[in-house]
């Protein structure tokens, strides 16, 4: 293959990225600083790129040329959005989530497949109770804030509002994705555990604090239970016209999850592998997501589903995760 060849399949591989409604020749016409005539003629092949053109396009769209040209190694390329912000503001965490996911839905055929090993994240902002815990603990005890090391969780001090208010936007996103959730009987251990170590430890202000999240938790079951029983996303309360995207529930009572988020935007596959707990790693990679792809679906094919059919065993795995949560009430 000529240099004109690979020229025009790397912009042939742009293009695919994109989503349907960005110009291709628009972007970079800004992004190069060039006029529509001399990007043309690159996109052409006539002229060639520069390599100072070609690094500033795959730093701005996370290209991995070894992907692009088909080289024949074992290297996989991820992107780590957040690896140069140390202390980053968990607001801001959450405001990269969002417009991660704004992004997925700026695309006209997309689908996620989850792999949980804890709940799906999004679930945590369905009421504000579990929410504001659950931030609390991320900023506290994952992120290892220091204005927060002599803080006990109180939720008349940290409601923290403003991550409630992203989160249902997030959620809002996440309800418009048809999605395929792969859950385990272990999947809410990492929240009961979170919530049993801060009771044993004193860090609930009152009481009554721990008894308001976990009703907070309770409810948050009841209403993914409900999601299941329908086979689509809304959010709590609303009615049937409100309903989004389907879901699809699986348990497997064999594998664990990772976390991992697996998904397909108009034919292009990604991967996003979770790391320190809150970060994560994304990769286009093709060789990469053909095999992350067939290994969740063959999970899946040996795992039972529970949404919209399936009553018995929808009621015996959501009655298991309940137990659990009233056991940290006795």
């Amino acid at each position: 293959m000529n240099a004109t060849d690979l020229q025009q399949q790397f912009f042939n591989h742009l293009k695919s990225i994109l989503p349907p409604h960005i110009s291709m020749v628009d972007e970079l016409t800004d992004l190069l600083d060039l006029s529509y005539d001399s990007v043309y003629r690159r996109i052409r092949g006539e002229k060639p790129l520069a390599l100072n053109e070609l690094r500033q396009i795959c730093e701005h769209y996370h290209i991995s040329l070894d992907q692009v040209l088909q080289l024949q190694n074992d290297a996989v390329v991820f992107r780590a959005p957040d690896i140069n912000h140390n202390g980053l503001p968990f607001e801001d965490y959450l405001r990269g989530m969002l417009a991660q996911l704004k992004n997925f839905n700026s695309f006209r055929d997309k689908k996620m497949l989850y792999f949980c090993k804890d709940m799906t994240f999004f679930h945590f902002y369905l009421f504000p109770e579990i929410a504001a815990f659950k931030t609390f603990f991320w900023i506290k005890t994952i992120l290892n804030n220091p204005a927060y090391s002599q803080k006990n969780f109180s939720l008349s001090e940290f409601p923290f509002k403003d991550c409630l208010a992203i989160g249902q936007q997030i959620i809002s996103e996440y309800n418009m994705i048809p999605s395929t959730e792969l859950w385990n009987f272990e999947s809410i251990n990492s929240s009961i555990s979170q919530i049993q170590y801060y009771r044993d430890s004193g860090l609930f202000s009152k009481k009554e604090e721990l008894e308001i999240v976990l009703d907070s938790l309770d409810r948050t079951l009841d209403h993914i239970k409900l999601q299941a029983e329908k086979g689509c996303k809304f959010f709590p309360g609303q009615s049937d016209v409100a309903h989004r995207a389907p879901v699809q529930f699986y348990v497997n009572e064999v594998v664990l999850g990772n976390n991992t988020i697996l998904v397909e935007l108009d034919g292009i596959r990604h991967s996003f592998i979770t790391y320190n707990v809150l970060s994560y790693l994304e990769s286009r990679d093709i060789r990469f997501n053909e095999k992350s792809f067939a290994s969740f679906n063959t999970i899946l094919s040996r795992s039972n589903l529970i949404s919209a059919t399936g009553e018995r065993d929808r009621n015996k795995f959501f009655h298991s995760l309940k137990e659990k949560v009233r056991s940290l009430k006795a």
